[in-house]
């Protein structure tokens, strides 16, 4: 079952978690190296290893120098895999590999851009062309609703709600939420789609049951597409190396909080299933927050006092 239960998991995690491809190629990588390193062909061979053996395996991850964070994300994939495979009756008695206890890592604050630094992004792609109308909407669209890449290629027009300035989203476990959409935003995207060569453009004129973004053949564009998109435009607009499309997102959270918005209001429009993901941001607006009374309160540095000593 080796291989044909790793593709299983793998197809698993892709329909009811709805994962998005470059997550599951790195659960791939993950499986594949716990099968070298063990030297076997089917992976549900090596789930009732002794104890002994699977801290060998984990003791080479230090050997070859991995962050805490590989590794945690490494653990996560392999217990992942092992608790599929007992749901699905392939494992009788304990699994040590469940039994892993995951390195504590320090949790990074995300990157996120300043108003301005998104403004100035929004400005790089040329609007007199359908190629650079449809990445403005791109880059309009991730930052007026916070939608991860995964589920702004899933958009169909259907999705869009104009009027209302909606748009009906589909996040992990094909859980459905709605968002507000910004006027910008909306601006951008009929602006793209009245640009959108005849040719690929619905004969009926129903555009209801078509993507919304499309890739230079006319059909819906790829997470890796639209990856390589932002990316030239961080590019263009010299952003910090650790800009990354996910940071329009994260940029989203905390310019709500900024300006008032609950953190229950934010954890809904993200579509997080824990408050606790949401409260990173949190955080994030509050050392803000705290910088900006540092330079700009007057009172904001505490006197030096002589010590009476």
């Amino acid at each position: 079952m080796g291989t044909n239960s790793m593709d299983s998991f793998l197809k698993h995690l892709e329909t009811e978690r709805n994962l998005s491809p470059e997550t599951l190629r790195a659960y791939r990588k993950d499986l594949e190296q716990l099968r070298d390193f063990f030297e076997v062909k089917d992976l549900a061979q090596i789930a009732t290893k002794e104890s002994t053996e699977v801290r060998r395996w984990l003791a080479h991850f230090a050997e070859v120098g991995y962050s805490r964070s590989t590794v945690a994300r490494k653990l996560a994939s392999i217990r992942g895999y092992f608790r599929f495979l007992t749901g699905q009756g392939q494992i009788e008695g304990r699994c040590a590999f469940l039994e892993l206890s995951t390195p504590r890592v320090p949790r990074a604050l995300p990157h996120f851009l300043s108003v301005q630094e998104v403004l100035r992004l929004l400005d790089q792609p040329e609007t007199n062309t359908y190629r650079g109308l449809r990445d403005r909407a791109i880059l309009e669209i991730l930052y007026s609703t916070g939608l991860r890449v995964s589920e702004l290629v899933a958009l169909d027009w259907l999705h869009i709600d104009g009027p209302a300035r909606l748009v009906r989203a589909y996040g992990k476990g094909r859980k459905e939420r709605i968002v507000p959409i910004g006027e910008h935003a909306l601006t951008a995207l009929f602006s793209y789609q009245e640009a959108i060569p005849a040719r690929w453009q619905p004969e009926d004129g129903n555009w209801s049951p078509h993507p919304v973004l499309l890739n230079r053949f006319g059909d819906r564009i790829s997470d890796r597409s639209i990856r390589k998109i932002l990316d030239r435009y961080i590019g263009k607009a010299g952003l910090d190396s650790r800009t990354s499309p996910h940071t329009l997102r994260h940029s989203y959270a905390t310019h709500l909080l900024d300006r008032g918005a609950n953190l229950r209001q934010v954890q809904e429009l993200l579509g997080h299933k824990h408050l606790a993901t949401t409260q990173v941001y949190n955080h994030l607006s509050s050392e803000k927050i705290s910088e900006r009374h540092r330079s700009d309160h007057p009172h904001s540095e505490m006197p030096e006092v002589e010590s009476s000593r």
